[in-house]
């Protein structure tokens, strides 16, 4: 019996489904991301799932109907289809609304260490360090040397002579080298959602730009805070940080100008006193100058004065003017005479 032309078989139709969810999805979240999900248990990936449910909707499908999705979608997205290129692995996408480094920094702390296992791509230089392990002399030797890694026996131990790098970033790990990293009990692979690539208002971000180490930034952040700092104190330029240390400094300059010019000033009058009596015992110094010791003054004033004789009361100073008047009476003192002792007595 032959078909409709309507008809469409039904995966067809589920296929279509797929990429129409995943189109409103890129349409509607304003984050979106490409994860690659190789390697990862599938209880591992279950709990993250769990995790990441209330934040974070994730999408596995066919690599071919993501790339029809974000084709589709690039219309009303610019540049969203550029993640096409990211989708590496096992891919899948994830829609957000979180900022995409933060969730960059909470993906990679819910990753965990595991063992390598034959065939997969290192995700780093893989280092075995040198130094002792607890194997006894055996064929343990030549499985190292058979992997690159130079041992020998101390102390009756199986001991590492020198750090090796078994495979570098990229590398395929052969099911011997495995083992013996298992054995050595070195765990390389790290477990957990790998994002690849974030989209946001028309930029991408990738794995090397999220990855942010925090202290780095923390420390070229302060540098720079640093530099600006002094850079605006070198040109005056008042702002809440640096109006305090512009007045302390203009104070500092003030004053030494007054020091150095001798300005006699309120404020550093202390100090040009003890520079002009530095001055002056430099000068005694040089040349060996003698200047004898200054009596208190009060002391000279009562040593050059004549003894101060004991002040007269009114009585006898009237008693006194009294005889002068009866000597004048008597022709024995002249009016001169009283005039001038009057004036004496006040």
């Amino acid at each position: 019996m032959p078909k409709p032309e309507s008809y469409t078989p039904k995966a067809a139709m589920e296929k279509q489904d797929v990429v129409a969810q995943l189109l409103k999805l890129i349409e509607q979240s304003p984050i979106i991301g490409a994860v690659n999900m190789e390697n990862l248990p599938a209880p591992q990936l279950q709990k993250m799932r769990a995790d990441l449910r209330e934040d974070v909707t994730l999408i596995m499908t066919k690599r071919r109907l993501m790339k029809i999705a974000l084709e589709k979608a690039n219309k009303s997205r610019k540049g969203v289809d550029g993640l096409e290129k990211h989708l590496l692995g096992m891919p899948a996408l994830i829609f957000t609304k979180e900022n995409p480094f933060r969730l960059y920094r909470r993906l990679k702390k819910s990753k965990s260490r595991a063992p390598a296992k034959g065939g997969q791509t290192a995700p780093g230089d893989i280092t075995v360090p040198a130094g002792p392990t607890p194997f006894a002399p055996g064929p343990i030797i030549g499985e190292l040397g058979a992997v690159g890694i130079k041992s020998g026996v101390d102390a009756g131990k199986v001991t590492i002579k020198q750090e090796s790098v078994v495979a570098k970033r990229g590398d395929t790990i052969s099911a011997k080298l495995a083992e013996v990293l298992a054995r050595l009990g070195i765990q390389p692979m790290e477990v957990g959602l790998d994002l690849t690539a974030i989209y946001e208002d028309g930029i991408i971000y990738t794995k090397d730009i999220l990855d942010v180490d925090e202290d780095a930034f923390m420390q070229s952040l302060q540098g720079a805070a640093a530099r600006a700092f002094s850079l605006a104190c070198f040109i005056a330029y008042p702002t809440n940080q640096t109006t305090e240390y512009l007045i302390a400094k203009a104070f500092r300059d003030a004053k030494a100008i007054g020091l150095s010019q001798n300005i006699i000033d309120e404020g550093i009058i202390d100090e040009l006193l003890k520079k002009a009596e530095r001055s002056a015992l430099g000068v005694k110094a040089a040349g060996n100058v003698e200047i004898p010791e200054k009596k208190n003054a009060t002391a000279d004033a009562k040593e050059k004065s004549p003894k101060a004789r004991p002040e007269k009361s009114t009585d006898e100073k009237v008693a006194e003017i009294v005889e002068k008047t009866k000597k004048h009476a008597e022709g024995e003192a002249t009016a001169d005479d009283l005039i001038q002792e009057a004036g004496k007595k006040g």
